[in-house]
């Protein structure tokens, strides 16, 4: 979690846990308290039910980002994104996923570059953030099945801890 929101909400396990959520999943705040996913208001009840807190937390969580405005000016530019991955196959894509170093330095490049020397586009790339995920992941959705020279190259970079083919 980032330090500005995780001191912001200290005092509130509760409502940490829900702005964690918001963060993961993009939710935005308006200045009212209202919750979107994209343009498409959210309903309080629903969002606690899938977290498991009481839909009071999640009034309370939104009331408080829409009321500071450090808290406002980053949950009110948030945005939901597609990721593509639990489909790619049904799309005729494969699923590349790696887990490396949460903060290594030109991790994405060295592994897009490795790609692309072998000729195979690239739909689409998601790095978690270390900060939001436990255990993030670089997930990376290609055109074709990738060969085995490229997979043993990707298995040398000392960053990567562990690849997964879909």
């Amino acid at each position: 979690m980032y330090p500005m929101i995780e001191d912001a909400f200290l005092r509130f396990p509760m409502r940490r846990k829900v702005a964690e959520e918001f963060l993961k999943y993009g939710l935005r705040v308006d200045n009212e308290g209202n919750i979107f996913c994209a343009d498409i208001e959210m309903s309080p009840a629903k969002i606690a039910r899938s977290i498991g807190v009481d839909r009071r937390v999640v009034i309370e969580t939104a009331e408080m980002i829409a009321a500071v405005p450090e808290l406002f000016e980053i949950f009110s530019h948030l945005k939901p994104t597609a990721l593509v991955s639990g489909a790619a196959k049904q799309l005729g894509f494969e699923v590349l996923e790696i887990e490396a170093e949460p903060h290594a330095v030109g991790i994405v490049s060295k592994v897009t570059k490795l790609i692309a020397d072998a000729k195979i586009s690239i739909r689409q790339i998601v790095a978690d953030d270390p900060d939001i995920y436990p255990h993030p992941k670089l997930t990376i959705v290609v055109e074709k099945k990738l060969p085995g020279n490229l997979i043993s190259k990707l298995r040398e970079l000392k960053e990567i801890k562990k690849i997964s083919m879909e």
